[in-house]
């Protein structure tokens, strides 16, 4: 059924059960594992309808791209005396540590780029216990557009300042409400939504490493594509110093390295008693 957009948003509220962040990143081009954060944008919203929001310019420590400046409009010069993403990292941390995440095309850059950010700032960023919806999978499963024809469609308004963080960051959050008035088989359930608006599902946000129909990690590249992790890793040991040592995203070594380290666990040491009272058992089942 076609959808058509209403000429006044009143939004259905989003039914939480703790608080999402909407968020979205500038950067410095779109190489997960090289380029930086140059403005990130953050909504909170909490159950009880209450919102938090910041925004922060960032100096990437490096240049920004002509072509990048381009699209965002922000410039080496403007910059140049903001705070660094790690100097930034303690607040961003704190502020989305007890939330779910959304955003537009986030599951396959903003959360995987922000990933890497905080791993570089030395925090240990995990998505366990977390949810993650992408109103952008939403967006395309429904009616295939863009962020400003998705503000338009749903909303009927214009996003006079796309890529502004701010901006599409208050655009993105304003059109999953919408999405959720205008769907109605679309539930109101943050599990729900994060489901529907999931890709493949990834252990690491890259792609690199799947899980297949049985819950278990296997490559999605190269001579291994399909084969279990740990299969792999028993079979070629090396396979997982390379990967480090290769030109991958953090997140995704740092998922290798918890599955290494899941296959190394070491075993249980007996202790002398324990092994008195084996011996004993032994000898008595002869």
């Amino acid at each position: 059924m076609l959808f058509e957009a209403p000429t006044k948003c009143i939004y259905m509220e989003l039914n939480l059960t703790r608080p999402i962040i909407f968020f979205d990143l500038e950067t410095t081009g779109i190489n997960i594992a090289k380029d930086r954060v140059v403005e990130i944008s953050i909504l909170k919203i909490y159950p009880n309808g209450n919102k938090e929001s910041k925004t922060w310019l960032v100096n990437p420590e490096m240049e920004i791209p002509a072509e990048s400046t381009a699209v965002h409009g922000i410039t080496n010069e403007k910059v140049v005396t903001e705070p660094t993403f790690k100097e930034l990292a303690p607040q961003i941390n704190a502020m989305i540590l007890d939330s779910d995440l959304a955003g537009f095309n986030s599951n396959r850059f903003d959360i995987p780029l922000l990933a890497e950010e905080l791993l570089r700032a030395d925090i240990d960023f995990s998505m366990e216990g977390r949810k993650a919806i992408d109103v952008q999978v939403i967006f395309h499963k429904k009616e295939q557009r863009t962020l400003s024809a998705g503000y338009k469609f749903y909303c009927g308004k214009d996003l006079t300042d796309a890529h502004s963080a701010e901006a599409d960051t208050i655009a993105t959050y304003e059109i999953l409400k919408a999405q959720l008035d205008a769907y109605d088989d679309l539930e109101n359930s943050v599990d729900k939504l994060s489901e529907f608006s999931a890709h493949t599902l990834r252990a690491d946000f890259a792609g690199f490493i799947l899980f297949d129909d049985n819950g278990k990690e296997i490559f999605s590249f190269g001579k291994y594509k399909g084969r279990l992790v740990e299969e792999v890793l028993k079979e070629n040991p090396g396979y997982n110093s390379w990967m480090q040592n290769a030109d991958f995203p953090l997140y995704t070594k740092k998922v290798l390295r918890e599955i290494k380290a899941r296959m190394t666990k070491p075993t249980k040491v007996m202790s002398d008693s324990e092994k008195l009272q084996a011996l004993q058992d032994k000898f008595n089942t002869k």
